[in-house]
């Protein structure tokens, strides 16, 4: 008997999957619901009311679930959790959760996995062969300490709903990654004024390109890696210009080496003078900011839009290879020695969508069921991802150092490991049905 921990976008393809190929699990969700992040009422959700998916729904989805064609090409996040909720429903994964149950404690024990589960108060412990970490990457907000002392409001952009919480505000964004750039289009419309400060340059991208969602265009045409970024560079510079047109940072390094942001009316907002940039912050005293080219405001709230550590509370780092800014793990999923834990989900790359986790699921689910069958595909693999673990599968492209992009992936090249995997364990797969 298996446990998936965690019913939102990840935990529901793996628990799909262990379905499809006939292994038992019992799944576990502090919600009363599935969708996870894509759901706002959870205590664990990050969410606000205006976001909507930055890739485009045919990008994005299921291979085997399409969105209905009602749904916006980015849909809105209660869009995404109805979803959920209607893939969760259509195969059956309701009656494999218990749900408003929190994951207290997994330890390893013996040849499994002693699990500590909290319902309505009350502690259940029960054993596991093995243990899938399907919690999510965006829960645990990265609160940086500002240097000195600011006596006005500070939240992280975790904490925020809807921009109510702006109203007649003096607003200082910290940060501008995607949701950081949402909130301060927000902003805009509450606030008494906003600024916006950044120490790095970012890649601004539009959601549409000639009428089109943006990210269907990538697979077009094929071009050598360099060759890609140029050109994609130069569309986008003829789209919405440089960043510095806008006083905004240019990046110093090339597109596609960090996450683009996905939100021109940020820039459209600057333009119209509505959204002031600063630069990085040297000094808070009162309500007074000083930043480090010299120039000083003063705010009445700080919105740190700094983004998230991962966090796997309920389990040792050690359990699952921490080193550094993440675990080492073979396709960031599969440990190198052991066989009975998984961390699902902790990738990102762009463009991979949710059909790239469930690619991701099926691999692991395939893997313990030939492993459980005695495959010799379920063994090279396993010699092979200790050969492999922490493998950065980048596709040539020069990653930032940080600790947000320490699980960073290329698109085409972590598919191309995940389908040939999957392929090889198949033909074991096959050939065990036909005999």
């Amino acid at each position: 008997m298996y446990a998936v921990i965690g019913a939102g976008p990840m935990g529901l393809s793996m628990a799909r999957n262990l379905a499809k190929y006939g292994l038992d699990f019992v799944g576990f969700e502090i919600h009363a619901d599935v969708g996870g992040l894509w759901d706002i009422d959870s205590p664990t959700s990050t969410m606000y009311a205006s976001a909507h998916l930055i890739s485009s729904k045919r990008m994005t989805e299921f291979a085997e679930f399409p969105m209905d064609e009602d749904v916006a090409t980015y849909p809105h996040h209660s869009q995404m959790r109805n979803y959920f909720q209607k893939y969760a429903q259509a195969f059956g994964l309701y009656d494999k959760y218990e749900f408003e149950t929190e994951v207290v404690s997994v330890v390893r024990q013996g040849q499994g996995w002693l699990l500590t589960s909290r319902h309505q108060g009350v502690e259940t412990q029960r054993q596991f062969d093995a243990v899938f970490l399907c919690n999510g990457t965006l829960h645990k907000p990265n609160r940086p300490t500002l240097p000195g002392t600011f006596s006005g409001e500070i939240m992280h952009s975790a904490e925020y709903k809807q921009a109510d919480c702006f109203r007649d505000k003096r607003v200082l964004m910290v940060g501008c990654g995607n949701s950081g750039a949402d909130i301060t289009v927000d902003a805009v419309h509450a606030a008494r004024s906003v600024d916006l400060s950044v120490r790095r340059g970012y890649y601004f991208l539009p959601k549409f390109l000639m009428g089109k969602p943006i990210d269907t265009f990538g697979g077009l045409i094929k071009l050598p890696r360099r060759a890609k970024q140029m050109l994609d560079a130069a569309l986008i510079r003829a789209a919405v210009g440089k960043p510095s047109d806008y006083g905004l940072p240019d990046p110093d390094y090339r597109l596609y080496e960090s996450h683009p942001v996905m939100n021109t009316l940020l820039l459209h907002h600057i333009g119209h003078g509505d959204v002031r940039v600063r630069g990085d912050i040297a000094q808070c005293e009162g309500q007074r900011v000083t930043f480090k080219n010299g120039e000083q405001g003063e705010y009445d709230l700080i919105v740190l839009a700094t983004g998230y550590d991962l966090d796997y509370p309920f389990i040792d780092p050690a359990e699952i290879n921490w080193q550094g800014a993440a675990p080492q793990l073979y396709l960031n999923a599969f440990h190198p020695q052991a066989d009975d834990v998984f961390v699902m989900g902790m990738v990102e790359a762009s463009g991979l969508g949710w059909e790239g986790r469930n690619k991701q699921a099926e691999l692991a689910a395939l893997y313990l069921r030939q492993l459980r069958d005695g495959a010799a595909s379920a063994q090279r693999f396993k010699q092979l991802k200790q050969q492999r673990c922490g493998q950065r599968l980048d596709g040539g492209y020069a990653y930032l150092q940080l600790d947000r992009m320490a699980y960073y992936v290329n698109k085409q090249e972590y598919l191309d490991a995940l389908n040939g995997h999957i392929a090889e364990l198949k033909v074991d797969l096959a050939s065990a049905v036909a005999a």
